[in-house]
């Protein structure tokens, strides 16, 4: 059976993209939300009634288990999805605990109490609505203390991204980051708070310089998902199949994706 990948659009690619170099075995099935990207300047209800529409789909698609490769979708929607609405035989994980296992250097599963860790000046950024939800915080505070995180709120960079204009984004970045490092003149790390970002690491990279180390998702979530089958083995698939679907218009957004992800995509309607 298929590992559900949603995004709200290209940006959970680069999710897809690791997971399938590291398990070329694993049946994989990729929902964009095209149309209604991006949703991180949308309401709290909105996101949360799209992100449940777009996952009950991959259920529908025959997905046992769904990952929100998306910060917004998880950052706003997964606990009150875990909460009030996913079905027992169904489950859907979020890409915020694989960067805190990382950031924390200690497992979820580990439940001892918070406690000091080695990096303590983190900047952290994301959409405006993730920023918004203070969910990353929220999550870090469950495993460290004496964490100083300061969010930078990235808008316009999805929108940049998506409509594959990289000079554009990449002045963004050189401005997003300015911006934080005035508030935080010495981060330790920088977390990148959307999967769109990695397309773009190598420029918050050298606007943060060599000093600070950036974390994105999507070879930590790779890895964290191969970890979770092994302990999961029934969601386990072996053809390889992969298939990608968007909401938007299916050859548009397969040109697009080609380019964003620098290798040959083709989606169907959804």
């Amino acid at each position: 059976m298929p590992v559900g990948i949603f995004d709200s659009g290209l940006g959970g690619l680069t999710v897809f993209n690791a997971i399938r170099q590291r398990m070329p075995e694993q049946p994989l099935l990729y929902l964009g939300d095209n149309k209604h990207t991006p949703y991180g300047v949308r309401d709290p209800e909105d996101i949360y009634e799209l992100t449940v529409r777009n996952t009950q789909q991959l259920f529908d698609q025959g997905c046992d288990l769904v990952i929100l490769a998306c910060n917004t979708a998880s950052a706003v929607a997964l606990r009150r999805m875990q909460e009030t609405w996913i079905p027992s035989n169904k489950r859907v994980l979020g890409v915020f605990v694989p960067l805190i296992e990382a950031l924390t250097e200690r497992k979820w599963g580990d439940n001892s109490p918070p406690r000091e860790v080695a990096v303590n000046q983190v900047a952290l950024f994301a959409t405006p609505a993730t920023v918004a939800s203070r969910a990353f915080q929220r999550e870090l505070a469950f495993r460290a203390v004496g964490v100083d995180v300061e969010a930078q709120p990235c808008g316009g960079l999805v929108d940049a991204l998506e409509m594959n204009d990289l000079e554009l984004a990449e002045a963004m970045v050189h401005s997003h980051v300015a911006a934080l490092l005035r508030r935080m003149p010495k981060p330790q790390a920088a977390v990148l708070g959307c999967t769109h970002y990695p397309i773009l690491e190598h420029v918050f990279q050298e606007a943060l310089g060599p000093d600070v180390t950036v974390y994105s998702q999507g070879n930590l979530v790779a890895a964290s998902l191969e970890d979770y089958l092994r302990r999961h083995p029934d969601l386990i698939g072996a053809d390889g199949a992969t298939r990608c679907m968007t909401t938007g218009d299916p050859k548009s957004v397969s040109v697009a994706a080609t380019r964003f992800l620098g290798k040959h995509m083709v989606f169907e309607a959804a």
